[in-house]
């Protein structure tokens, strides 16, 4: 028996109210907004009030799906939480999820690929489904950065905000939804974006917590020379393990880490920048939210037409990187 078409059939998304402008950053750090946006493309970021959890912010995103695709809580027989921001390091915060939700029949786990996470999720989800082990299942991209930012850092505090996507996976018609996938890692540069206390490498302690490792470390030169020469080859591969072009593509939605980096692609790609929706000004980078909020924003903007041929692009801690290819329904 064929594998069935499987792909996304609703999607949501939840934003704090909060907001930090790069002019508040201005009273925090040796910064200025006109570094910032020159540098980045960011003007202002979410920020989670305290109170609020990872799982919380998910659960918002989650809801707004399950209503959008007319799916009640008790049908999602899995749910995948992309974070790197958990409630707890144990247990996973996909299991507050599914209590919160009310999803009492899912299967629950999280999947930890920094940036990359809901392209990963996407993948890992569209096997089980294809498998038929599963047939409705909730993908959660959902990061709280806030809560490991080091506000004393101006080269990494002005680029991380908060929070949270959802995609509701079902069966679609023949031809339509999740065409590839490609995913990708490279351990070798594993540190140059990281949090390097709090595992088992560097157990909390009074030093650990004194010298400030429990906050993110980024060596921006790096990961951006990385980033631009990734997304051109993600997309690429994801496209020819579906026998398609960049020319093929209506919409390329992008990990949103960096302005320059999406901007840079899209140019060697030969895109219009309608093709390649940004919100980063608005939101900064929310990590494996990043795609899901970008792609809800796109459905209820009605910018998608049956029949796109999209691909979602991500990038990431590990070093990470995944595409997904897919044919809009």
């Amino acid at each position: 028996m064929p594998s069935p078409s499987v792909g996304i059939i609703a999607t949501g998304s939840a934003l704090p109210p909060k907001k930090i402008t790069n002019f508040d950053l201005e009273q925090m750090v040796d910064t200025s907004d006109q570094w910032i946006k020159t540098r980045t493309g960011i003007e202002e970021r979410r920020i989670l009030e305290k109170g609020k959890t990872t799982s919380d912010l998910a659960v918002e995103a989650a809801r707004k799906a399950l209503e959008n695709s007319q799916t009640k809580a008790e049908e999602i027989e899995l749910i995948i939480v992309a974070s790197f921001t958990p409630d707890k390091v144990l247990p996973a915060t996909a299991c507050y999820v599914q209590h919160k939700l009310g999803a009492r029949k899912a299967a629950a786990f999280d999947l930890l690929a920094g940036c990359s996470g809901f392209v990963y999720a996407l993948a890992v989800g569209r096997r089980f489904m294809e498998s038929g082990t599963y047939r409705k299942i909730l993908v959660i991209g959902v990061d709280i950065l806030s809560r490991y930012v080091d506000w004393q850092d101006r080269s990494t505090c002005v680029l991380f905000g908060d929070g949270a996507g959802a995609a509701v996976l079902g069966r679609v018609k023949e031809g339509y939804g999740f065409l590839a996938d490609y995913l990708g890692t490279d351990g070798s540069k594993a540190e140059a974006l990281m949090i390097p206390a709090g595992g088992t490498f560097a157990p909390t302690s009074e030093d650990t917590v004194r010298e400030r490792l429990h906050f993110i470390k980024m060596n921006g030169h790096e990961v951006f020379k990385f980033a631009v020469r990734v997304i051109e080859e993600a997309t690429i591969e994801g496209l020819t393990r579906c026998q398609l072009k960049i020319e093929d593509l209506d919409f390329l939605l992008l990990h949103q880490a960096n302005k320059r980096i999406i901007e840079s692609a899209r140019k060697r790609m030969s895109l219009k920048e309608e093709q390649v929706p940004i919100h980063l000004d608005r939101y900064g980078n929310m990590s494996a939210a990043s795609i899901p909020v970008l792609l809800d924003e796109c459905v209820r903007e009605n910018r998608f037409k049956k029949g796109n041929l999209l691909a979602f692009v991500a990038f990431g801690a590990g070093l990470t990187w995944g595409s997904i290819v897919m044919r809009w329904a």
